[in-house]
């Protein structure tokens, strides 16, 4: 499997509209028709995912990572404005139920699935932790019984809502016999 990069697929203009659904199974399904498209018909694996916080009504969901309207950002300083606002509004929250997930895509030429991964938490006010990104240092895993920015690397993927949903859709593609033991596709 190789990244778009190797692949020799360079970004495009057209990539900012793809992900215009309401769903994160449609968006990843946009993506992975989009890229198979683009890479002429080889099978195309792709992802949406974000973080569903139950007292915002399922916000900031598919927007996650562009929540804060804030497109004159990006990188650490774009995850400390979604996080402030994701805080001043659960400010009076009782309820900071919330969990990630992913909905990972495969297309390819014998058809298309879309499958999806889950990790459960809450919304910490107190960020923790120096690993992870995005909105990992104010969620805290019940699984893990910490943040997923104070987990390390191996306990992070042990509750992966992408790891999960990527284990999920290679368990299917083999299933299918799309996908061969040592990960290759036919």
């Amino acid at each position: 499997m190789v990244d778009l990069a190797e692949a020799g697929v360079s970004e495009s203009a057209e990539e900012n509209d793809i992900e215009s659904f309401d769903t994160f199974e449609e968006n990843a399904l946009a993506k992975a028709r989009y890229f198979f498209e683009r890479c002429g018909g080889v099978d195309v694996y792709a992802d949406d995912s974000g973080l569903v916080v139950e007292a915002l009504g399922g916000e900031p969901g598919v927007r996650s990572k562009r929540w804060s309207g804030r497109a004159d950002l990006e990188g650490s300083a774009l995850d400390r404005a979604n996080n402030s606002l994701l805080l001043s509004r659960l400010a009076t929250a009782v309820d900071r139920r919330a969990r990630f997930v992913c909905a990972a895509a495969w297309c390819g030429k014998a058809g298309e699935l879309v499958v999806r991964g889950e990790t459960q938490g809450r919304i910490v006010d107190a960020a923790s932790g120096k690993h992870g990104f995005g909105y990992d240092p104010h969620f805290f895993s019940d699984e893990l019984g910490m943040t997923l920015a104070d987990a390390t690397v191996l306990q992070k993927r042990s509750v992966s809502h992408r790891g999960r949903a990527f284990d999920l859709l290679a368990a299917e593609l083999r299933r299918r016999g799309v996908l061969g033991a040592s990960g290759e596709t036919f």
